[in-house]
């Protein structure tokens, strides 16, 4: 498995197959970061929160994201400017009719997002957008 981390205790097994998934994710979670389906925007409990901590992967408990940058975009997702070394994967995504990043988990390949080039100059114009569901915030 990429990205081990032995000595991390927030780091879940990683199941084997879809049936075991569906067994330790609730349906939404499983929607979103299997099936790659999306949160509805402004809905989702990491939208609007500004507490400092590491953002993990709601699936394997993979760190993803550092709190420092996390800022408002506005477009009803969790954005983020960088994600962690070697925490993420990229694979492009044709559809909806467009073209875009999609951004999984470098762990377990669970779906987390997409990214884009709208953000902000600081962290070189990057946004993960990230689904709420794919993510967990374990707080410092």
């Amino acid at each position: 498995m990429t990205n081990e981390r032995p000595n991390d205790p927030g780091l879940k097994p990683v199941p084997q197959t879809e049936e075991e998934w569906r067994r330790v994710l609730t349906p939404q979670q499983y929607a979103v970061l299997r099936e790659g389906a999306t949160d509805r925007p402004f809905t989702g409990p990491y939208n609007a929160v500004w507490d400092e901590g590491t953002y993990r992967c709601a699936a394997c408990g993979n760190p993803l994201f550092d709190s420092s940058t996390k800022y408002d975009h506005g477009c009803g997702w969790p954005s983020f400017g960088e994600a962690l070394p070697g925490a993420v994967e990229y694979l492009e995504d044709r559809s909806h009719g467009m073209i875009r990043t999609e951004v999984r988990c470098a762990r377990c390949h669970s779906h987390l997002g997409h990214v884009f080039d709208d953000g902000p100059q600081e962290f070189d114009g990057t946004r993960f957008c990230m689904n709420s569901t794919a993510i967990d915030l374990e707080r410092r």
